[in-house]
């Protein structure tokens, strides 16, 4: 590109060539200087003029402003009215979880006592006007005809205080019930052999080696020799002993001073510290010690007193055994019912 300057003050015409690279960079200069004219013109002119308040270009800067501001109070408008519904939602769902939560706490058997500590007023701002969620059924009110900012961040904390609440006292009522189950699964209320054959019951009796009246302390329960005997609950192996009256015992400690015997075995299937749970095979039957057959003598004692088996078991059928470990090939002798 090229440019000719004429003058009547010069003897010839002069020329000026310019690449494309110059034009281009000549044009950016341009836009930069006009683009920080007009920064200036607004920063010092229309800035200083509506805060001044000058006649016509300040009216001019409050209707654009008053535009914007509009704009951005109705979008947040917008935004704050979803939130309200939002949280109108989940003020309902957090009234059905207590509900729920209620119901829960008395299945899992929890007392009111136990829940004064979590209703209590907490100490601190909390209970000096601030917001506090308040036990029972219920929220924090937040009104549906636009609600502001700071009503909205005062739901919120409610929610986020009684969701805490409601999680801890559905997680202590899980305790209570695994705490029942754990319990129901350490009582001896199964059937420890799949017979329902029993020969002697707990309570005074004849003794069948000395014809004497004498206390019977169990259950026996007849079986051929080699008939798997199941733990009768859960627990841990006490002893795996011989005894000259019971033969080969075993012992199951249940906790809380439950103890449940399984005597004359001809074989036991587990040793002492072992952990068992109901069901599982622990022995075979026997008539090992001071027995006149085949059978399984089964007691519970607490705390070191013998109980009637018999109001520990369940009423329902004995337990399902495979049909080839109810039974191992050993020679049954014949006879009478096993007694001792």
């Amino acid at each position: 590109m090229q440019i000719m300057i004429t003058h009547g003050g010069l003897a010839r015409t002069r020329v000026v060539s310019f690449s494309r690279m110059q034009l281009g960079l000549a044009i950016a200069a341009l836009v930069l200087v006009l683009l920080l004219a007009s920064g200036a013109v607004y920063h010092f002119i229309f800035l200083k003029a509506a805060r001044e308040g000058w006649p016509i270009v300040s009216q001019l800067v409050k209707l654009v402003v008053h535009d914007e501001i509009a704009q951005r109070d109705r979008f947040m408008r917008e935004n704050l009215d979803a939130m309200a519904v939002k949280v109108g939602e989940m003020q309902a769902r957090m009234v059905k979880l207590e509900a729920m939560g209620d119901r829960v706490t008395g299945l899992a058997g929890v007392k009111p006592d136990d829940l004064k500590v979590m209703t209590a007023p907490a100490p601190g701002p909390a209970a000096s006007g601030a917001f506090r969620a308040a036990p029972g059924v219920g929220g924090p009110y937040v009104p549906l005809d636009h609600p502001t900012l700071d009503q909205l961040n005062l739901a919120l904390q409610g929610l986020e205080s009684q969701a805490e609440q409601r999680t801890d006292l559905l997680t202590f009522a899980e305790s209570r019930l695994f705490e029942t189950r754990l319990r129901a699964l350490m009582v001896p209320n199964s059937r420890p052999i799949a017979s329902d054959v029993i020969g002697s019951g707990f309570g005074f009796r004849t003794d069948p080696f000395t014809n004497r009246p004498a206390l019977h302390t169990g259950l026996d329960f007849a079986a051929d020799v080699g008939t798997t005997i199941v733990a009768a609950a859960g627990g841990v192996v006490l002893s795996t002993d011989w005894h000259p009256q019971y033969g080969h015992l075993l012992e199951i400690d249940h906790g809380n001073g439950l103890v449940t015997r399984y005597a004359h075995t001809s074989a036991i299937l587990v040793k002492a510290g072992d952990l068992v749970k109901r069901g599982q095979p622990v022995a075979r039957v026997g008539t090992t010690g001071r027995s006149t057959g085949p059978h399984l003598h089964f007691e519970v004692v607490v705390d070191g007193v013998p109980q009637d088996p018999a109001k520990f078991l369940a009423a329902g059928p004995a337990p399902a055994l495979p049909a080839l470990a109810q039974r191992t090939l050993v020679p049954t002798p014949s006879g009478p019912l096993g007694t001792h």
